[in-house]
């Protein structure tokens, strides 16, 4: 009985006071899961942050935060765009494995996300954007996999992979393309608020240093002559809101927070005024802040190299979650734990860049091998610097016959032999032009993109026209140039652009497409038969060139053709209303008035102000010799009208 009621107190210690021990040792409490915040700040060159030695800047938040845990000095992302960059921090994976190397690109379901990962273990996940180029309803397919909430932009507007209307109505950039830093952290504010119960995964992105540079007062005017610096500084205050937030909220000691850019930004270095096309490091390195939950690791600098596919093993590490042997990237702790025991073993984390963003204007994509202290570019002219002596690479050191080129090629052909097969390669045969040949003709194109989205239509036009001055085949300028003079109702001027654009660019459907409806517009039936037949080979499924060329074959009076344009067009939407309208017509081009009632009947029911449907229902009526309500219907059109 003794032994009996010892063993029952040691019990009702362990279960009632978990926090104690039996005989009189203490145990630890147990742990609850660490939450998990990613913060990814877009654009953000490492060496424009004041914790990497910046002094024209002031980002005391992420200061605070690497103080307050590691700061890797030498990070480096994948890729210079913004889609791939983001799958590849979410997926662990480089961009030729997880296959997304340009806008609206679908991530394939056989990739898992760290949002999947974390879900199945039970954390709460939610995700915060601040562009419309990460929208997983457009540009971003699948990047909202896992995450119970995806903050999208509304469904508004078309968008182009630039984030531009695509239907030409330009309206107010904020909320249609971009939403200010301060506005993101408040939605995942507000979600966590009415998501208490932990833990948590959350990915806040912050958009604001991508150009155009625009930061809201007071920093437009601190920063006036350095607005890339000013949206930075911005952009740190939106972090320093929700760091506030998460420790008000008793979430941060036991947090771990992770902070990156996606990557950098060119500045005009190398010629780049932006990002994208060329794979030097300043829009490949970026700054990585790790605070880990705890206390273990304040103020850890780390001086080796590492790459954002480290990124998502270090958190699945962190949590205790087993990461997936296809992973690209490695954990950052062992590296941590070198550091901390003083441990000055050599990183052999070689970090393999691309880009395939070039490919979009029909020039060459890049690859990149970069060590500790040299990098290979591997272009249609290779480019070899030594970091340690060039860090700006200026010096070019590529010799065919020199003894680091060819180590180099080899490690680079290792790499590549690793990943699938691209299906961005040029043909046989093909020399695409080098990028570094190209770079003033894509910053003007970046330009008339800007001006087109702000609406300032001539900046828009003297850019394209500078561009084609630079380079006449440039069938991007031609086509941009084409929608400007198709938006500004000269469509023989349209028509003449975009032909050479589709001549120069036969696989784009868009620009055979835009040449249909010039030349719709100018009246040449014919000629946009043609092009409009043309671009439905490339791309069938698109229903304004579907019901647009079932147009073109009614002014042709080919009722047949029509017909099947508009009942092909009917099988992706029934209730179309253009398509029903058009299958009428050709059903009454026919003299099948019998086939096309039904429908027109049901259709002026349902909007009986329908001035265009009330005059087709009463030509059906004439035709099968029903003159009182062909009467009847022709009022009821001519009352639609004035009203």
């Amino acid at each position: 009985m003794r032994r009996f009621a010892i063993l029952f107190g040691i019990l009702w210690l362990e279960i009632v006071l978990p926090g104690t021990a039996s005989w009189g040792q203490a145990v630890p409490a147990r742990k609850s899961p660490p939450d998990v915040f990613l913060i990814t700040i877009d654009t953000l060159r490492a060496d424009h942050v004041g914790c990497y030695g910046y002094n024209q800047v002031e980002t005391p938040a992420l200061d605070a935060l690497a103080a307050d845990g590691v700061r890797f000095t030498q990070a480096f992302t994948h890729s210079p765009i913004t889609n791939t960059s983001h799958i590849t921090i979410l997926t662990g994976l480089l961009p030729s494995v997880h296959g997304v190397t340009d806008f609206g690109v679908p991530l394939s379901p056989q990739h898992v996300t760290a949002a999947e990962l974390l879900k199945k273990r039970g954390y709460q996940t939610a995700a915060f954007i601040g562009a419309v180029i990460l929208d997983s309803n457009t540009l971003a397919p699948g990047l909202d996999r896992g995450f119970d909430f995806y903050d999208n932009f509304p469904k508004t507007d078309s968008k182009d992979a630039d984030g531009k209307n695509t239907d030409g109505k330009n309206k107010e950039r904020w909320g249609r393309v971009e939403r200010r830093g301060m506005e993101v952290v408040e939605h995942a504010e507000s979600w966590f608020e009415k998501h208490r119960t932990g833990p948590h995964f959350v990915w806040v992105h912050l958009f604001d240093p991508h150009d155009p540079y625009e930061p809201p007062p007071p920093f437009s005017e601190k920063y006036k002559d350095h607005l890339y610096d000013g949206e930075i500084a911005y952009a740190d205050s939106a972090v320093a809101h929700w760091i506030a937030f998460l420790k008000e909220a008793g979430a941060y000691d036991n947090a771990i927070i992770v902070v990156t850019g996606d990557h950098g930004e060119g500045l005009g270095e190398h010629g780049e005024e932006t990002h994208g096309l060329f794979l030097y490091d300043s829009t490949l390195h970026v700054p990585l802040i790790l605070k880990t939950a705890g206390a273990a690791h304040h103020g850890t600098v780390i001086d080796a190299q590492v790459r954002t596919t480290d990124i998502l093993p270090t958190i699945l590490s962190a949590t205790g979650i087993a990461a997936p042997a296809e992973l690209n990237g490695e954990s950052l702790f062992p590296l941590i734990d070198e550091e901390k025991a003083n441990a000055q073993a050599p990183s052999n984390r070689a970090f393999f860049g691309e880009t395939d963003y070039p490919l979009r204007w029909g020039w060459a994509p890049l690859r990149a091998l970069r060590t500790e202290n040299t990098k290979l570019i591997e272009a249609p002219r290779p480019e070899l610097y030594d970091l340690q002596a060039d860090p700006k690479e200026l010096k070019n050191l590529y010799a065919p016959d020199n003894g680091k080129v060819q180590s180099m090629q080899a490690e680079m052909a290792r790499w590549k032999a690793k990943l699938p097969p691209s299906g961005n390669a040029s043909k046989p045969g093909e020399t695409l032009p080098d990028p570094k040949d190209k770079i003033e003709v894509q910053n003007l194109l970046h330009n008339a993109m800007l001006a087109g989205d702000d609406n300032r239509s001539s900046d828009a036009r003297h850019f394209l026209e500078e561009a084609l001055r630079i380079d006449p085949s440039s069938p991007t300028a031609l086509r941009q140039l084409g929608e400007l003079e198709l938006a500004a109702g000269d469509f023989a001027k349209a028509a003449v652009h975009l032909k050479r654009a589709g001549e120069l660019r036969p696989e784009d459907s868009t620009a055979a497409f835009e040449l249909g409806e010039a030349m719709a517009k100018s009246g040449d039936w014919p000629g946009a038969r043609d092009a409009l037949e043309s671009s439905l080979k490339l791309a069938p499924s698109q229903m304004p060139a579907r019901l647009l060329l079932g147009r073109v074959y009614l002014q042709l009076k080919d009722a047949k053709n029509a017909a099947d344009q508009f009942e092909a067009a009917l099988l992706v939407d029934s209730n179309n209303s253009d398509g029903r309208l058009g299958l009428a017509e050709a059903q009454i081009q026919q003299s099948d008035f019998a086939g096309a009632l039904p429908d027109l009947e049901a259709f002026t029911k349902t909007d009986p102000r329908n001035a265009a449907a009330l005059r087709l229902l009463a030509r059906a009526y004439r035709g099968l010799g029903r003159e009182q309500d062909a009467k009847r219907a022709e009022e009821q059109a001519a009352a639609a009208e004035k009203k």
